[in-house]
């Protein structure tokens, strides 16, 4: 069995890899990071250390490796025959690698099973959304009869790694991936550890609205104190508990929205926050934890998302518009979109801010409370 991977970065390696690898498949890992693939190829094996409680290390072998932008046919040429093709590129790359998808699906031999595909992205309807971009490809359709394809939900905190030009990867234990179960009827991938769902949304919105919205709101808060880490950021009581705050209106939300059992839920909460301040694994930078807040900040995100729904069922968010008004202040020049989001905020009115980041329109009932985040902010930066 062979998968094809695009995205060799930590969470590649240290959870998708891992993952594939433990099914028997031998992992051909497609990046575009030149540098990184020769690292990749170089090694004949990786470890994978879960820091914490229970962990183990695992030792990866069996993959390559192939620069996409360097050597696109190599890539197509192994789609034709892969049985899985997986990514870990961030939502926002997806159609990116979509015409290399494609191209390996239109020559792909007839006498082979679908391709299996899954995009493995912190975005709800990730898979649907690599879907769309291969069918917006001139004469797409036949290439879509060859594959499957099915949304997941992924959770393992994998932070920065140190810059020595090793691939092995720190992790913690703890890992989920579910995915949706229908598209591959009696023939689902073999990944151990892995959960089969018929409904998706439930999961990922827990996954999505509670670890991604928590971590987001530690970054944030955490960049306005200066502080240079998750961990750090939470040793602030006032940060800790705008964290709990948070993830408790988010998980109201989710009980009203998805019938979650709300002792269930805060069981996940604290679990949560104790992997957030595990003290084996390495810091995770504010910075990167906080990057793109344009993404983090837009309709059906991290932020956003479960406020609009919490605040249209009539539920508190009072929590999570104080964190949106900080992801708002998230001021970092070495991150392209927090430098557009700050000249936004500089050169446009309050309501086409909002408007355009969080796709909110007025009338909406988290619009006003939004307006007054972004107006905050605009007159901290005309002083």
């Amino acid at each position: 069995m062979k998968a094809v991977h695009f995205g060799a970065g930590n969470i590649g390696r240290g959870l998708i890899g891992l993952v594939l690898h433990r099914g028997g498949y031998e992992i051909v890992f497609c990046d575009v990071a030149r540098t990184l693939i020769e690292q990749v190829r170089s090694a004949g094996s990786y470890t994978v250390h879960e820091a914490g409680p229970g962990g183990v290390d695992t030792v990866v072998t069996g993959f390559r490796a192939i620069d996409s932008a360097e050597d696109p046919r190599a890539v197509v040429a192994e789609i034709e025959t892969a049985d899985v093709v997986t990514t870990s590129v961030g939502p926002t790359a997806l159609a990116a690698v979509a015409p290399l998808i494609a191209a390996g699906l239109r020559t792909r031999p007839g006498a082979l099973p679908p391709l299996q595909v899954m995009a493995c992205e912190n975005a709800i309807g990730a898979t649907d959304k690599l879907r769309r971009a291969i069918a917006d490809l001139e004469g797409a359709q036949v290439e879509l009869q060859n594959a499957v394809f099915a949304n997941t939900a992924i959770d393992r905190l994998v932070p920065s790694q140190p810059g020595d030009g090793a691939v092995d990867v720190v992790v913690e234990p703890f890992f989920e991936w579910t995915i949706e179960s229908a598209p591959f009827g009696d023939d689902p991938p073999n990944l151990p550890g892995a959960g089969f769902v018929d409904d998706l949304a439930p999961y990922i919105e827990r996954k999505l609205y509670t670890v991604n919205t928590g971590h987001a709101t530690a970054a944030y808060f955490g960049a306005l104190i200066g502080a240079a880490d998750v961990r750090a950021a939470l040793q602030d009581p006032s940060i800790s508990a705008r964290v709990s705050d948070v993830m408790a209106q988010t998980s109201a939300m989710l009980a009203r929205k998805h019938g979650w059992d709300p002792e269930e839920l805060a069981t996940y909460r604290a679990r949560i926050l104790e992997r957030f301040r595990n003290p084996l694994l390495l810091p995770d930078p504010v910075m990167r934890v906080g990057r793109e807040p344009l993404r983090k900040l837009s309709r059906h995100e991290r932020l956003i998302g479960p406020a609009a729904a919490a605040v249209e069922f009539g539920l508190p968010v009072d929590a999570l518009v104080a964190a949106i008004g900080a992801a708002f202040a998230f001021d970092d020049p070495r991150d392209p979109q927090s430098m557009r989001l700050q000249d936004m905020l500089r050169s446009s009115r309050a309501d086409e801010v909002v408007e355009s980041v969080t796709g909110l329109h007025e009338g909406h009932p988290l619009f006003a409370s939004v307006l007054a985040q972004v107006a905050s902010r605009q007159a901290v930066l005309s002083d």
